[in-house]
């Protein structure tokens, strides 16, 4: 059994979506980021940088316990464990980790600032403005790129580089993207969206999830709290 600690994020996303690809039985534990859960001493055993997502496998290996924080070591984790969306090639493994690593480095980082300054500062600055809405309408071009050659971005099969990127898109027109202008990308969001593996992923948690607008949760997750030491 996997016990699973996350918020209905794109990071979090990316693992509910992952387990229900996968058919594997787990449990969930709402980490609430707005109310500082990913604070709790408990949380940060098992998740040293306060965020979301982490698991606890009860059936790790050699049949040991493992606890693993940040997302994309979860997906290698899961895909491991279970011989699935992963390629099993050498070159179509580097492929699928190759794009994953350009989620991890590129369409998470960015997309989230561009997100961050266009609904969330609280002072809005045009010059972080266009420079994130920029960069986001830039990698967006790169994944289109991408799929105007291969169905998927590590090639003919969906792997955990397109399910790692896929819940980060969901948001492309907070994001300042208009999606018919990249035609290939959205030929994959589609295929993707329809799959009920991600359809019920998506659901995971986002009851929970309310608005953040209050300013104790803006200043949970924006202000001094996320920065204290610990």
């Amino acid at each position: 059994m996997i016990d699973l600690y996350s918020w209905a994020t794109p990071n979090g996303h990316k693992v509910h979506i992952m387990l229900e690809e996968c058919a594997l039985p787990y449990t969930v534990h709402g980490i609430d980021i707005g109310a500082g859960d990913q604070f709790k001493p408990e949380f940060l055993q098992i998740s040293p940088n306060n965020k979301i997502p982490a698991i606890v496998d009860s059936d790790g290996p050699g049949n040991a316990p493992i606890s693993l924080f940040e997302s994309g070591a979860i997906l290698i984790y899961l895909a491991g464990k279970t011989g699935r969306f992963l390629p099993s090639d050498v070159r179509g493994k580097y492929r699928a980790l190759e794009w994953l690593m350009f989620q991890m480095g590129s369409i998470g980082p960015m997309l989230g600032q561009a997100h961050h300054f266009r609904l969330y500062a609280p002072e809005k600055s045009e010059y972080a403005i266009n420079r994130y809405t920029n960069e986001a309408k830039r990698l967006y071009g790169v994944l289109d790129r991408r799929l105007a050659e291969s169905a998927y971005l590590a090639g003919d099969e969906y792997s955990i580089a397109d399910i790692a990127s896929w819940p980060w898109t969901r948001s492309s027109t907070n994001q300042g993207v208009d999606v018919s202008e990249y035609p290939h990308f959205k030929r994959w969001f589609d295929a993707i969206a329809a799959r009920p593996a991600v359809q019920k992923g998506v659901t995971v948690l986002a009851a929970a999830r309310k608005p953040i607008t209050d300013e104790k949760a803006r200043e949970t997750l924006f202000g001094a709290t996320q920065y204290a030491r610990r």
